[in-house]
This record gives C-alpha cells, sequence and structure tokens, in this order.
C-alpha cells in the first residue's frame, strides 16, 4: 500500500503508550476480572491442585526438568513409544490413547531428561512397565493409566516382577496424577538409593504391594508423598525402608483390602532408619495405618482415623520438612474430597507447556519443538521479558496456546525492526501466524521500525500478521504505524477467522487491514498522530472477498487518537493488485469515536471507491460519531445479522466468545 508522505510525531515510546492504555481500559471498564471476593477464604476443593512443576524433594538440588527443551512428541503405539523413551536427547512424549505392551509384562526403557505424560485422560501402557535404569535422572512421568501386567493366582508377585513404574538408582523423578491398578509385583518400587523423589496425585488400586522404597541398607533417599489415594490394596502403602527423608502428608487410604492378615496388611511403614513425617492424611477402613520399627523414627500429626485398628507409631523427631521446601498442607478432613476429586489422570494436564526462556531460549525454539500436524493444546508460556526476534507459526502446527506469564501484556514483549523495504509486507512482521486454531494472550507484539527517522520506499512494518483460522488474541497489544496489524487468508476465496478481544492495537496508515473476518471486540484502537492538519492516516483497509459477508467488526470498543480533530479517515477499501472481487466489508458499531474521525470518514483508495465498498457504521458515539451523508448507517434488521456470532459462527460453529 502507498505510504503518505508525512511522519508520525516523535517522543511516544511504547513504554508511555501501555501506559496511557491502561487507562483508557480502566475507563472504559471493558469487564469484571471474574476473581472471587477472596475475603471469604480460599476452599480446599476448589484451590487449583495442579502446575507443570514439581513440588517437594524433587524440586530441590537443581530441580526435575523431565524432556524440557527437548522436541514434543506423540506416540500411539510401543515402539514409538520405546523408541523415544530410551533416546539420548530430552523428549516431551506424549501418550495418545492405550498402548499394549507385548509381550506381557515387558519393560520399556525410560533414559534421563523424558517428560512420558498421558493426552487428556486417555493415555494408558496396558500390560507393560516402565523401568529407569540406574544412573538414570530428570524424568517426569505424569497423567498416565498403566494397567494390567497381573498374573492370575499370582497375588503375591513371587513368580513375576510386572512392576507399573520401577527405578533403581536414580534421581530428579517425579511421579504425578497416574493411575495404577492390577500389576504383576509392586505398582511403584523405587528402589536402592534413589534420590529427590515427589510422589503426588496418584491413585493406587486393587493390589497387593502397592508402593515400595528401598532395597538398600544406605540412608539416602529422599522422597515426597503427598494427595495420593490408596484404595484397594493390602501393604506398602508406602513401606519406606532406609530413607533420609520421606515425608507423607495430605493421603488418603481407604477401603483396604481385609483378608485377615494380621501383619502384612497395613498402611504406611517406617522401616530400618527411615525418618518419616506423616501430616494431615485420612485413614479408612484401615489395619495399622501407620507403623515403625524400633530403629526408625515417625512423626505424625494431624491426621484422621475412622474405623482403624492396630499400629498407630510414632516416636523420634525425624526431621521438619519446611526447613527443605515450602508446601501447602490441606486439612485433613477435606482430604478423602480433594484426593478422590484431584488425583489420577486429568484431562486438563494432558496439554504441554514449554517453558520460554527457562526450557527453551526464544519463542521460535519452542514453536519448532511443537511437533507438525499436532493434534492436542500445546502451551508456550512466555516469562517477562523482551524478546527481539522474528516468529513464525507455521501451518503445520495447529492447535497452540501462546501466553505471557507476566501479570500484565506489557510484561511480556515480542520485538523486530523490519520494514517490508526489507523482505515485502509479509516478511516485515515481527510474528506470524500460518496455522489454525492458535490462542494468544497476554502479550505484546510490536514492530519498533522507526519510520520518522528513515527515509524509505515501503515503510508498512507489521506487527503481527495472521493466515490461520480460528485465532483468538485475547489482552494483547499490537505496536507499529503503517500496517501494525493484518489478517489475512491463504487465498482470496478462503475464509479465515481472527477474534480480538481485551486488547490494544496502535498505528497510523492501514493499521488493521486484510481479507479475513476479523472482530475486534471490548478493545482500544489508538490512530496515532502523524502531525498533518489534515490526514494523518486510516485505520482500516479490508480487502474481503465479496463472497464472504462478513469482514472487519469493531464493536464495543474505544478508538482514541492524538491526532488533530477531522484529519483520521475509518478506513478505504484495499484491492491488492487491483482485484476486483476483493470488495471491503467493514461494520464499527457500539463504538466510541475520538474527534480525530473526519465527518466523511472513508475514502477511495487506488483508483477503487469507497462508496462501491460495504462500509456502515451502528449506534456509535462520542465526539467522532456524527451522522452524515458520506457515513451510511446499518439498519436494525441488517444489525441482528451483523453480530460478533454471525461473523465468528462459520460452517463448524466457532464461538470462542462464549468462554467468557
Amino acid at each position: 500500500m502507498t505510504h503518505l508522505h508525512s511522519k508520525r510525531l516523535s517522543g511516544l515510546g511504547p513504554g508511555r503508550v501501555l501506559a496511557t492504555v491502561v487507562g483508557l481500559l480502566a475507563a472504559l471498564v471493558l469487564g469484571a476480572s471474574g476473581e472471587a471476593d477472596a475475603s471469604a477464604g480460599p476452599s480446599p476443593v476448589a484451590a487449583p491442585r495442579w502446575t507443570d512443576q514439581p513440588h517437594g524433594f524433587a524440586s530441590l538440588a537443581g530441580g526435575t526438568t523431565g524432556g524440557a527443551g527437548g522436541k514434543v512428541v506423540t506416540v500411539t503405539d510401543q515402539a514409538s513409544l520405546a523408541r523415544y523413551a530410551a533416546a539420548e536427547e530430552p523428549y516431551v512424549i506424549r501418550v495418545s490413547g492405550a498402548i499394549a505392551v507385548e509381550p506381557f509384562g515387558s519393560d520399556i526403557v525410560v533414559a534421563s531428561d523424558k517428560t512420558i505424560i498421558g493426552v487428556g485422560d486417555t493415555g494408558e501402557i496396558v500390560h507393560g512397565e516402565l523401568h529407569l535404569n540406574p544412573g538414570t535422572s530428570n524424568v517426569i512421568i505424569r497423567n498416565l493409566t498403566i494397567r494390567d501386567s497381573y498374573v492370575e493366582g499370582d497375588w503375591d508377585g513371587k513368580t513375576t516382577d510386572f512392576d507399573a513404574i520401577q527405578m533403581d538408582t536414580v534421581e530428579h523423578v517425579w511421579i504425578d496424577h497416574n493411575r495404577f491398578t492390577h500389576m504383576g509385583d509392586g505398582l511403584l518400587d523405587i528402589r536402592k538409593d534413589s534420590r529427590y523423589i515427589t510422589v503426588s496425585y496418584n491413585q493406587f488400586t486393587n493390589h497387593n504391594k502397592a508402593f515400595g522404597i528401598g532395597w538398600t541398607t544406605n540412608v539416602l533417599t529422599e522422597i515426597t508423598i503427598d494427595h495420593n489415594w490408596f484404595t484397594g490394596t493390602k501393604q506398602r502403602n508406602p513401606s519406606a525402608d532406609n530413607c533420609a527423608y520421606a515425608h507423607l502428608y495430605n493421603n488418603y487410604l481407604s477401603a483396604q483390602v481385609a483378608d485377615g492378615d494380621p501383619t502384612w496388611t497395613y498402611g504406611n511403614w517406617s522401616r530400618g532408619r527411615t525418618r518419616m513425617v506423616i501430616e494431615n492424611s485420612y485413614y479408612d477402613g484401615v489395619q495399622h495405618p501407620y507403623q515403625a520399627d524400633a530403629t526408625a523414627e515417625l512423626v505424625q500429626r494431624g491426621s484422621i482415623l475412622k474405623n482403624t485398628a492396630g499400629r498407630t507409631d510414632a516416636w523420634g523427631t525425624a526431621f521438619d520438612p519446611r526447613g527443605f521446601y515450602a508446601y501447602r498442607l490441606d486439612p485433613a478432613a477435606a482430604v478423602p474430597a480433594l484426593v478422590t476429586r484431584f488425583s489420577g489422570p486429568r484431562k486438563q494436564i494432558g496439554a504441554v507447556t514449554l517453558h520460554v526462556p527457562a526450557d527453551y531460549a526464544t519463542v521460535q525454539a519452542a514453536v519448532d519443538a511443537v511437533p507438525a500436524g499436532n493434534t492436542e493444546a500445546v502451551k508456550i508460556a512466555v516469562a517477562r521479558g523482551t524478546y527481539r526476534e522474528k516468529v513464525l507459526i507455521p501451518a503445520t502446527k495447529p492447535n497452540i496456546v501462546l501466553q505471557g506469564t507476566g501479570q500484565d501484556r506489557s510484561d511480556t514483549v515480542i520485538v523486530y525492526d523490519t520494514p517490508a523495504a526489507y523482505g515485502g509486507s509479509t516478511g516485515s512482521a515481527t510474528v506470524r501466524i500460518a496455522a489454525n486454531d492458535v490462542t494468544v494472550r497476554n502479550l505484546t507484539f510490536s514492530n519498533d521500525f522507526d519510520e520518522a527517522a528513515v527515509e524509505l520506499n515501503g515503510e508498512q512494518a507489521l506487527a503481527m500478521k495472521t493466515t490461520g483460522d480460528r485465532i483468538v488474541f485475547e489482552d494483547t497489544a499490537f505496536l507499529g504505524n503503517q500496517d501494525t496489524l493484518m489478517t489475512d487468508s491463504p487465498k482470496l476465496t478462503t475464509v479465515s477467522r481472527v477474534y480480538v478481544r481485551d486488547s490494544y492495537i496502535e498505528g497510523d496508515v492501514d493499521f488493521v487491514y486484510g481479507r479475513a473476518t476479523t472482530v475486534i471486540e471490548r478493545s482500544v484502537i489508538k490512530a496515532l498522530s502523524r502531525g498533518s492538519d489534515t490526514n494523518n492516516g486510516y485505520i482500516t483497509a479490508a480487502s474481503t472477498w465479496t463472497g464472504n459477508p462478513y469482514g472487519f467488526l469493531i464493536t464495543g470498543s474505544k478508538i482514541v487518537s492524538d491526532a488533530l480533530a477531522g484529519s483520521f479517515h475509518l478506513g478505504r477499501p484495499w484491492h491488492p493488485g487491483g482485484e476486483p472481487e476483493a470488495v471491503a466489508q467493514v461494520l464499527i458499531r457500539n463504538t466510541e469515536l475520538p474527534a480525530a474521525i473526519k465527518a466523511s470518514p472513508w475514502t477511495d483508495m487506488s483508483g477503487f471507491s469507497w462508496r462501491d465498498a460495504r462500509f456502515t457504521e451502528y449506534r456509535n458515539y462520542g465526539p467522532g460519531a456524527e451522522v452524515t451523508a458520506d457515513r451510511p448507517q446499518m439498519s436494525e434488521p441488517d444489525a441482528r445479522a451483523h453480530t460478533v456470532a454471525d461473523y465468528l459462527r462459520g460452517s463448524d460453529d466457532w464461538a470462542p466468545y462464549a468462554r467468557h
């Protein structure tokens, strides 16, 4: 597009822009935060029950990151699972559906630097064991069901060793939100001086020897065991032999197998020289809820016993867990409800999170780690900071959530400074999204090319270009001058949809443009002054395909400007390459307009008359919202067919606004 010769006024940096935006959004009162009244106090059941960061002993001594920093892969068969699990390089391995292991009871060897996580709540390993050999470190196993290696008649597991997970002399392992049931020997065996282990929110069911720790004379193992549910099990819930530190809290033991065995039916056992602390757990229908060898130590506080009998040993001082790490201790009375509700595989956990820069140095590196053809959501969490890089999310990598983790969208900025003169309009974009089903939250995108300082024939400088379908921007900011935000589609007759909500867009010339069906709702749009007394620029330049009734909708928003009164256009019709079938459709409704908007706000472009385009307004207000002969107003019946839902619905009933 042709650039105006006049330049943007200097002196308004991104910091001042964003500070202004905060005030504008406050003035708009663009919706409640949705946060509950904190005065009532937190509800133990309603509080968040999981994160993707380990806690307890697994978080110490450098922490446990699993396959973070490696590629993400999805496996559906034994061969793929075995190949990636045993690889030397780090991987995040998503298990989709049930994988039946052959021969029956075989091991899947898991090497260092791996995350194995079930997709949704359907990831299963059937008839097989995950095995960590001596020397393995930094492994996360989450959100899986491992089941059914039991050999009929072998209740004691004397002839088979078909555990769900077995590890020998390993360190930094997090076992979280899994379901272990009906295996051949142990469900979880943590053996031979394994260190820095956390076992949290798992279900141990339908088994004899649930969870054993030890098989060593050394006193080295440090282990946290919290919010696990042991039900329909007999012994080792857990048994901890020669652990340096064993911290058990908020676990739920219920419906213990009652076979009359007076000794080997029990709950927790502190054995050898173990130092064990038990806090706020709940024992219902358990024989020997907790017991300790004479050589061991066991401190118990705050637990609830119901329908129990037998030993409840407590002696020694053990240790103070808070001397090692902080943790949240739920009331014992809340444990049955909490643990039955939140333990085991969860649909929400199957969404993998890639952290920038903790695990991936750049945003692009994290995008590159997402598998091609991805069918499940992958979140890229970008820590607060400024990332000077160009980012491409290619069409082959859908289902990405790109989210800043700062308190404000201005905390996390992706910025570059390429103008169109160095690579064309598309090549100038700081970020390009070609994939479908991408959601972006709490980020700022900027192209900080200084058009006032440099004379170029090609000063267009995009902060963002999209060509994918079903793209959502929530609480985002787009900073630039000409062509700040381009929402497009792969070709003229292909309809792509973009939803922008609670966001901020600034620019001067054609800074919201393209042919995608685009809804901008509850947002602030700033038309920047270029120092002209008569023409400071154009907000929109739509190029909607004539066969598409829905182009741009700006609704429930506020347009602001530092330009002189009567010096800014609402838009002009863009016909790329003179394409006659690109006939702009723009509706601005229920939106506040500043005095900078011209009384005749639509104008021609490259020989195409604005009167041949589909430009309308509906119930706008503010000093720039006067109704003149050159301002077509949409009728009431037509307005009822031009809502947010109408623009975005498509043939698949897409309704991203419904999540709010």
